[in-house]
């Protein structure tokens, strides 16, 4: 029935979207909600919330993460801890004809109108382009970006911790066996710590960006608040800004108000390989890039030396673990790197991603956090 496909894109929908900020909504977890509605009502409030609740929440720390989803998906209001939110599932009515009628507006035969619960508005933004959205539609997809986990993958330190497997260690041994009067009688292990890989973000700010820079920068906030210290962000344009310390405040329209009085140069112009360079000279080659995922965020519209920039990418490839550039204009059909920033850049690049909409920016997070990329 058309009810039952809509309801199902809609509970899909908002599963995906409870993933992308950490939860674990695995598909066991999506069919037992949508077991639950089969016995309820899809069109109480309540009963949703408690269907989706009760069943996509894996243990307590779930809860917060559940709320903030929920309001953010399916009515677009921000909920304070400790208060059940006011879940608003929306609906269309459409009607609907059966085979046997002959729609020629016979009055004696009328067309029944069924309510279909319809996929939410933010599913449908989530591949729209930001730079086209309306204000309330951008509010909407900026509310999803505040709760999106950019965590990033972990490394193996240099430091050992103990460990029921692994090397054994000779110095934790000996000890035991002291306090347990010179009798050898169980053994000590020890194995390499692990501990988040860092992340730098570099945001172009440049005019030709200004569509996606806020975005852009959001993004940045959400990939701070969830690495914590792994994470470092600049803005570059015609100056190269650090902006870590003010995208690290919890709240994200207090962290983007500090990040925008700290950038100087907000829709200037654009030399990537003047702003890459000085990066690396007083930050990269110092450790900050050593190891790191580097993205770098820009449409790659260079007013300075493409060739610097192109010497700057090389030097930065051979520093990082990992280079990321996320150009808004690859999603656009028939697009090409012709530029001659991105053509100097892209022998150097590892992933060639897009970061024009919601769904990208999520594909970009994954890729962030992907320990087998």
């Amino acid at each position: 029935m058309p009810a039952g496909r809509d309801v199902t894109e809609t509970i899909v929908g908002f599963a995906r979207t409870l993933r992308a900020a950490g939860g674990d909504a695995d598909p066991e977890r999506v069919q037992a909600m949508l077991r639950a509605l089969d016995h309820l009502d899809v069109l109480d409030r309540t009963d949703v919330y408690w269907a989706g609740r009760l069943t996509l929440c894996a243990d307590p720390d779930d809860l917060p993460r559940y709320d903030r989803c929920f309001a953010a998906y399916f009515s677009g209001l921000t909920v304070r801890p400790g208060r059940r939110p006011p879940p608003t599932v929306i609906v269309r009515h459409m009607p609907v004809v059966s085979p046997g009628d002959s729609g020629d507006g016979d009055d004696e035969e009328e067309s029944r109108e069924v309510t279909v619960a319809t996929a939410s508005a933010v599913e449908v933004l989530r591949n729209r382009d930001v730079a086209k959205l309306g204000p309330d539609e951008r509010a909407q997809v900026n509310r999803l970006i505040a709760v999106m986990d950019a965590s990033t993958e972990t490394r193996r330190s240099r430091r050992f911790a103990p460990s029921p497997r692994g090397r054994l260690d000779p110095g934790r041994t000996v000890r035991e066996t002291l306090r347990r009067g010179g009798e050898i009688s169980l053994l000590r292990y020890r194995s390499h710590r692990t501990r988040p890989r860092r992340v730098v973000l570099l945001v172009d700010v440049s005019g030709s960006m200004s569509p996606y820079a806020d975005t852009l920068l959001r993004f940045a906030h959400a990939a701070a608040r969830s690495g914590g210290r792994a994470v470092e962000v600049f803005s570059v344009g015609t100056r190269l800004t650090r902006l870590t310390r003010e995208l690290r405040h919890r709240d994200p329209d207090t962290a983007m108000a500090g990040a925008s009085a700290a950038i100087p140069d907000w829709s200037g112009g654009t030399r990537l390989g003047e702003e890459l360079k000085e990066f690396l000279d007083r930050f990269g080659q110092r450790g900050m890039a050593r190891g790191a995922i580097v993205v770098i965020a820009s449409d790659g519209w260079e007013r300075g030396d493409a060739g610097l920039l192109g010497e700057q990418m090389a030097r930065l490839s051979r520093l990082a673990h990992r280079v990321v550039w996320a150009n808004p204009h690859k999603a656009r059909p028939g697009y090409e790197p012709l530029t001659a920033g991105m053509a100097a850049a892209l022998p150097h690049i590892d992933d060639f991603t897009s970061g024009h909409s919601l769904a990208a920016l999520e594909d970009l997070a994954r890729l962030i956090g992907d320990r087998h990329a």
